[in-house]
């Protein structure tokens, strides 16, 4: 595997940076999840680089240096307009918080500072100038092995830090590997630290698994592991079979988180409980009242036989942008669910697309009367009668759009008023 180390494309200015540091007597590798990438033959989002010089000293080996986290070691270096991260080698402090180390130590040893990483698969390093790798603890061997391991014990690396055991099941979903034996039975006897972490922190992995390919495979080792019972218990304490169902339909779901989350809480929970779920997990208050929506309307097989006043009533409520979405949904749940019922759901797709092409009025503002044509027809100032008098318009223009015109919506009307006044 490590010929495709020497195969990888580095960018010139990360090499131009790792040069620069070894003219002026430094070691200096690549690190982490970029060796990771290229070890395995996929070109790594960015390239992290570890060195034995002193922050300092790598200000002064360079014209642009911006001090991101020059008090943890890193600073990034701008070379050709790129942004490349050094970090000095370091070992750390005790974890007190269950996330950050209390103090960083500098060292001039590569192995000391790979020895904190998580998992042994981001615990190699790379010097691409002398194409030679540091892997103490066997990244390379757990790589084709597809195994997630933690370095040393893992119940040290979990209870330093609570968010590893979540990118532990995260990195299994994402890669197709399983977890090393050890590593998954430190998971539950660490769940004291996994709860002090932000649920920022919590939601960014649970996207990234349950986006994931095998995102079923994900969400079933969370709940195994107990992680799951943590944040979001709803699914959690489903029963077997439900849980099951869910997770199938947010896997056969297109790669949109709204519509994942949907998928799989919509069997689950109703509209309120979705979005207390998202809010809770940090989502954006959009994103939530999106699953939220997505949950309430999920049950298009209950709609089939809906006519098309009703089915427009839906989609005023449901908004015509979300209606991909819906469809998404809907149509994962009822392959997991009932697959009989496919082309019998598509036909109903078929017809809530064709409803929402012919873009009929479903708000007040694509009503033909304006709220002050409203009240000169009625010959009233601002009142309650104007709300009551929209809201029978929009009634008659989702029985029958139609009739969506100023002369037959004011006919409508007055003839509206004339019976209630009575």
């Amino acid at each position: 595997m490590i010929a495709n180390l020497h195969n990888a494309d580095i960018p010139k200015p990360v090499l131009d940076v790792i040069a620069r540091l070894r003219e002026l007597g430094h070691a200096v590798y690549l690190v982490g999840g970029c060796v990771r990438d290229m070890v395995r033959k996929v070109h790594p989002k960015d390239f992290d680089v570890a060195t034995s010089a002193l922050p300092e000293e790598v200000q002064r080996a360079f014209r642009k240096v911006i001090p991101t986290g020059i008090q943890h070691g890193t600073v990034t270096v701008v070379q050709a307009g790129m942004h490349v991260e050094v970090t000095t080698f370091r070992s750390e402090g005790d974890y007190l918080d269950g996330r950050r180390p209390s103090s960083v130590a500098f060292e001039r040893d590569i192995v000391k500072d790979l020895s904190r990483r998580d998992f042994t698969i981001n615990a190699m390093a790379y010097n691409p100038l002398d194409r030679e790798l540091v892997d103490p603890f066997g990244g390379q061997t757990d790589l084709q092995a597809h195994v997630i391991r933690c370095v040393g014990s893992a119940q040290e690396r979990f209870s330093e830090d609570g968010l590893r055991p979540l990118r532990a099941v995260r990195f299994a979903a994402v890669l197709g590997f399983t977890l090393e034996s050890a590593t998954r039975d430190a998971i539950p006897a660490t769940l004291g630290v996994f709860r002090k972490v932000a649920l920022e922190r919590v939601r960014e992995e649970l996207v990234k698994t349950l986006m994931s390919p095998r995102a079923t495979f994900g969400m079933e080792l969370l709940a195994d592991t107990g992680l799951l019972d943590v944040f979001l218990p709803e699914v959690a304490r489903a029963n077997a079979e439900a849980a099951r169902l869910a997770r199938t339909a947010a896997q056969g779901s297109p790669v949109i988180v709204e519509v994942r989350m949907a998928a799989l809480l919509a069997d689950l929970v109703d509209r309120t409980r979705a979005r207390e779920i998202g809010l809770r997990l940090k989502f954006p208050n959009k994103t939530a009242d999106h699953v939220a929506l997505l949950v309430e309307h999920a049950k298009l097989e209950e709609h089939v036989a809906d006519a098309d006043p009703a089915l427009r009533r839906m989609l005023a409520k449901l908004g015509l942008a979300l209606l991909p979405h819906l469809i998404d949904v809907a149509r994962a749940r009822i392959s997991a669910r009932a697959p009989d019922r496919v082309s019998e759901l598509e036909a109903l797709f078929d017809r809530l697309e064709a409803l929402a092409d012919a873009k009929p009025p479903l708000s007040a503002k694509e009503l033909a009367l304006t709220g002050g044509d409203i009240m000169a027809t009625l010959g009233v100032g601002p009142s309650p009668i104007v709300g009551e008098a929209t809201r029978f318009l929009m009634d008659s223009v989702l029985d029958d759009p139609g009739l969506n015109t100023a002369e037959t919506l004011k006919t409508r009307l007055q003839e509206w008023h004339a019976r209630t006044a009575k």
